[in-house]
């Protein structure tokens, strides 16, 4: 009930008149069925954008942070990350990446949509980083479509350490489902599995227009100068 009431009632119409957010291909999204929405990250309002666009639920996962909060602020964090549909997840170490997988694993299993940062973390200047691999993993276990998605502008919209929004037109580009059925049965090969995410990758820069770095962006995160994406100018 949380989750549509934010949208429609509470967060969406303040979203709308800031963003005036507008989206491409939704026809790609299929109408009912398991898939996993591949997107860059620009910024934390990523997770907020592409839910008011989509029609169907979407469901997130989240740095546990967001939930072992103390105090009032902590407590109102929970709850509301909780109410938006978002899964919390440990990002410390490979057990915990495959708790992850598992937990989103199992939406899948149930015919959600899974939102996904095949990136790991925010862009720390608007350019897109290299994937990691275990999007691609939960694609070949699963064999549920990958959708990529283009988030254009929206860290504009939400600057890094921004608090309050900066009213800026933002974009939702939605690209054609990606078929990995190919490789049915190589679940595991650590070569096929970057192969699937670098093609992921290749089509979140085609659909972005952002420039590619084929390094992980939490390696630079707190050293990559502030750059703006020239194509998501363009945009």
């Amino acid at each position: 009930m949380w989750y549509w009431a934010f949208k429609y009632i509470f967060l969406g119409p303040i979203l709308r008149v800031l963003g005036r957010p507008t989206i491409e291909g939704h026809e790609n999204i299929p109408t009912d069925g398991p898939a996993i929405l591949a997107s860059n990250h620009l910024a934390v309002m990523d997770s907020f954008f592409l839910p008011l666009m989509v029609d169907r639920r979407i469901y997130f996962l989240a740095k546990s942070e967001y939930f072992t909060g103390t105090g009032l602020k902590g407590a109102f964090q929970r709850w509301f990350f909780t109410a938006v549909g978002q899964i919390p997840i440990d990002r410390s170490g490979a057990a915990a990446a495959e708790g992850a997988l598992t937990a989103a694993r199992r939406q899948l299993d149930s015919g959600k949509l899974m939102g996904m940062y095949p990136e790991g973390t925010r862009s720390p200047d608007g350019r897109l980083y290299k994937g990691k691999t275990g999007l691609a993993r939960l694609a070949m276990d699963t064999g549920v479509p990958v959708i990529p998605v283009a988030m254009i502008d929206t860290h504009k919209f939400n600057p890094p350490g921004s608090v309050l929004p900066r009213p800026t037109k933002v974009t939702v580009r939605i690209g054609k489902p990606l078929d990995f059925s190919r490789f049915e049965g190589m679940e595991g090969n650590r070569y096929i599995e970057r192969a699937v995410t670098d093609e992921i990758m290749y089509e979140l820069m085609q659909l972005s227009g952002q420039q590619y770095v084929d390094v992980y962006a939490a390696s630079l995160k707190n050293k990559a100068p502030a750059v703006e994406s020239p194509a998501a100018d363009a945009a």
